[in-house]
């Protein structure tokens, strides 16, 4: 199943990524893969901080690029070349169906759902609420979490660290890694707004404190990078 994107070097096709890109931390699935790399490479220059999502995205993408690489494979990606006005080209929900592998494509860029939409409902009521200013700093934080020991519910971790709440801080995507001997340790993604969140005091007081110490051991910063 291939994943359509109109040309991201022109505004109407980084609006629409950033819009995307609200509620998602990659491209497709819960880890970066091959899509994020094939969106990422075709951009000709780092996006505009005007557009907060792509250009965290892409803050974190090429990081990983930098320190790990990126490779599992995704789902598949297209992207229009930035040879083609964008005014000439259509959506692909627009686009008349004209050969049967027309059926396997899919127009990220359609309707948004309620959730989304309230997703961005709340987060422009909690900006406006704030009376911060708007281009305050923000940066995109990947955690190792780790367990006592393979007893350890891991679904229960999870549940736990996701449960610590504060203003400026925004869980993401996250998944398990082995380490050896049959346990594993969390990965997770979060974006904290600079000013609101301390990274160290939020591992001392909360992840690694009551009530839940009870299910991590530990918990290191991987990998930092502004937004």
């Amino acid at each position: 199943m291939a994943f359509s994107f109109a040309n991201v070097n022109s505004e109407a096709g980084l609006k629409k990524l950033d819009e995307y890109l609200l509620t998602r931390s990659y491209i497709t699935g819960y880890q970066a893969s091959k899509d994020d790399l094939a969106v990422y490479s075709s951009f000709s220059a780092a996006p505009s901080s005007k557009y907060i999502n792509v250009a965290r995205w892409f803050t974190h993408i090429d990081a990983l690029l930098r320190l790990s690489g990126v490779t599992a494979e995704g789902l598949g990606v297209k992207v229009e070349s930035s040879a083609v006005p964008s005014a000439s080209t259509p959506d692909v929900a627009e686009a008349p169906a004209a050969d049967d592998d027309d059926d396997d494509d899919v127009d990220l860029f359609g309707e948004e759902t309620e959730e989304e939409k309230k997703a961005a409902e709340e987060r422009a009521a909690a900006a406006k609420a704030s009376g911060k200013k708007k281009e305050s700093g923000k940066s995109s934080v990947l955690l190792d979490v780790k367990p006592w020991d393979d007893e350890t519910d891991m679904a229960k971790l999870e549940e736990a660290v996701r449960s610590v709440q504060m203003e400026g801080l925004l869980w993401g995507a996250s998944k398990l890694v082995p380490v050896g001997y049959g346990i594993k340790k969390l990965q997770i993604m979060m974006t904290i707004v600079d000013d609101l969140v301390s990274v160290d005091t939020l591992i001392e007081d909360h992840l690694c404190a009551e009530p839940v110490s009870e299910y991590v051991q530990s918990c290191d910063i991987v990998a930092f990078n502004k937004i």
